[in-house]
């Protein structure tokens, strides 16, 4: 199949095989050859060679059944995380809010509708829905997406969420447009953004940006609560000031990395 987005430069055998790696879908860690096919919108024999040059790459393996993902496929995305120092900044950060509040707290970005989890320090809770590194859910309905969302040009809001997610979830809340853009126009105002069970039932929490060295957003940042056990007015009274002040901080460390120079190493500086 002829991609309508290629040009000189691109690579259409690479642009395949992230094809069929991005066809394992939640929930849904085994598939049939004719699954991946499909769901990569590839001819059989190519999803096949595909599959096996991952397999021998090592990022696929065969099982009854199919094919299934490998731990491997983890280097992809941490090359990235730790590319951008997120955790590195982040992780002292963040266990000082987690052992002050005995909740998790997680850091996303976005990723077209979705928001994907890229750090996180979690309290060993039951919850709704399972949330790791790499982990999406569609943005809008949690509180890091909005976030993220917010901080978006207001003329770039819709386009973003026309793309389709890739979270496998359906959301509890389904706004129209212009609920969606009064909620933003909310979380622009105050600074953070509440999602009280509008993911999932039992997700409860709140997020905040956090900025790079010119004010750009460029993750969000969370407390997430089961709501049978935390209200919220001790969610946005008692945790959200501890978030904005641990968000502060994390954004001051990323924005002095940025701004020092590479062969400057200063004693007592954030890791960068």
């Amino acid at each position: 199949m002829a991609r309508r987005d290629t040009g000189p430069d691109f690579i259409e055998a690479l642009a395949r095989g992230l094809d069929v790696i991005r066809a394992f879908q939640p929930r849904q860690p085994v598939m049939s050859l004719a699954a991946v096919a499909g769901a990569a919108q590839l001819a059989r024999p190519t999803a096949r060679r595909i599959l096996l040059t991952l397999a021998e790459l090592g990022y696929v393996r065969q099982v009854d059944g199919g094919f299934e993902l490998t731990p491997r496929v983890l280097d992809l995305g941490m090359s990235y995380v730790l590319s951008r120092s997120l955790w590195d900044i982040a992780r002292p950060h963040m266990q000082a809010l987690v052992a002050r509040t005995h909740e998790s707290s997680s850091i996303a970005q976005l990723d077209g509708s979705d928001i994907v989890y890229v750090a996180r320090v979690a309290v060993p809770k039951i919850i709704a829905l399972a949330v790791t590194i790499g982990t999406r859910f569609p943005a809008m309905q949690t509180s890091l997406g909005k976030v993220l969302l917010a901080g978006l040009p207001p003329e770039q809001v819709e386009q973003v969420l026309a793309e389709p997610s890739r979270s496998g979830i359906t959301a509890r809340w389904q706004p129209d447009p212009a609920q969606r853009e009064a909620a933003l126009r909310e979380v622009r105002a105050r600074g953070w953004s509440l999602t009280d069970e509008q993911l999932a039932l039992g997700i409860r929490s709140v997020a905040a940006p956090l900025r790079d060295g010119e004010g750009r957003v460029v993750a969000a940042m969370n407390v997430t609560v089961h709501a049978a056990e935390t209200p919220v007015d001790v969610l946005t009274g008692e945790y959200l000031p501890m978030l904005l002040q641990t968000a502060s901080a994390i954004s001051a460390d990323w924005a002095a990395c940025q701004a020092a120079p590479a062969v400057v190493i200063p004693l007592r500086a954030p890791a960068c």
